[in-house]
């Protein structure tokens, strides 16, 4: 398995592989282990973004989409049991909340019923806020104990590039390291997507519909992409802890390779795009063909 790519160990594509996986890892962890509670919002997740769940619209931005939300939440299982076999200590309820607020983490861009102008893109810079809010009805809907869930905000608030960790006050190191794996598994989550380059596309015009300046059109992304992966990496070491080491103990454990799958995915997809900004700028969109992304692209532009 020396040349194992990422995106080849599961089907990502596939929400239910995704599950099951988190559900192998769980139990890698915990002989007991509460899934039927992770099992029902898992469902309830898949729902909510396919416009199925009561109340809510149909998830409209395709950057921060359910597979996003899925690739975060399996990130987010992989660093916990890195950390776990390397001798970090949390309960199963503890591991339980940290994948819960994966699975919630994105929920801020779904719209309400009523609320049918543009996209879930506009609420972008307060998405983050709004996934709190989502959370907190959808426990008190679903009749959950309060107790079980009592610190999420301070874990699901690390999810907003704008979070000021060093400010919050955790009541404990596991909530802390729940908080900072969470940040760390929505960037390399985004980033080793196999399709990360095409769907980046998506995300400048996700921006422009948020009011985000600073792009000036698609390209221009494209090439401050090189300064958002060199900011990536600052902020994995100097304000989420260097969570990201964890992955390489997990893939020892469960795939026995000592690598970290995830960061070599990302190194790829910044590679090759500094051979298509230094070598195809003016046709880049003929270089980026994961997916059928660009046709997507195309199609709903018309």
């Amino acid at each position: 398995m020396e040349n194992t790519q990422l995106s080849r160990l599961i089907n990502m594509e596939n929400p239910q592989s995704i599950l099951d996986e988190v559900r192998t890892i769980a139990f890698m962890m915990f002989e007991e282990f509460d899934f039927d509670i992770l099992n029902h919002i898992f469902q309830d997740i898949i729902r909510l973004f396919r416009g199925e769940y009561p109340g809510y619209r149909k998830c409209n931005t395709e950057y921060h989409n359910l597979k996003h939300t899925t690739d975060t939440f399996l990130a987010m299982a992989r660093l916990v049991h890195g950390a776990f076999v390397s001798g970090e200590h949390f309960t199963s309820k503890q591991v339980n909340l940290g994948l819960i607020c994966a699975l919630m983490h994105d929920t801020g861009y779904i719209q309400t019923l009523d609320d049918d102008i543009g996209t879930g893109a506009k609420y972008t810079g307060i998405d983050t806020k709004r996934s709190i809010v989502f959370m907190d009805k959808y426990i008190a809907d679903s009749g959950f104990s309060k107790k079980d869930f009592k610190h999420y905000p301070n874990i699901l608030i690390c999810a907003g590039l704008d979070a000021e960790i060093k400010k919050i006050k955790f009541d404990s190191r596991q909530t802390e390291l729940m908080c900072k794996m969470l940040g760390t598994a929505d960037l390399m989550g985004q980033m080793a997507d196999r399709t990360y380059l095409e769907k980046l596309l998506f995300l400048y015009y996700e921006f422009k519909d948020g009011g985000i300046i600073g792009y000036a059109d698609e390209l221009d992304l494209l090439k401050k992409t090189m300064d958002f992966y060199n900011m990536t990496e600052k902020r994995f070491t100097d304000v989420l802890g260097g969570m990201n080491k964890y992955m390489r103990y997990h893939f020892k454990v469960r795939w026995n390779l000592d690598k970290d799958l995830y960061m070599e995915a990302i190194k790829k997809h910044i590679h090759y795009l500094e051979f298509i900004l230094e070598n195809h700028e003016k046709d880049y969109r003929r270089h980026l063909k994961r997916g059928g992304m660009i046709e997507k692209l195309k199609e709903k532009q018309k």
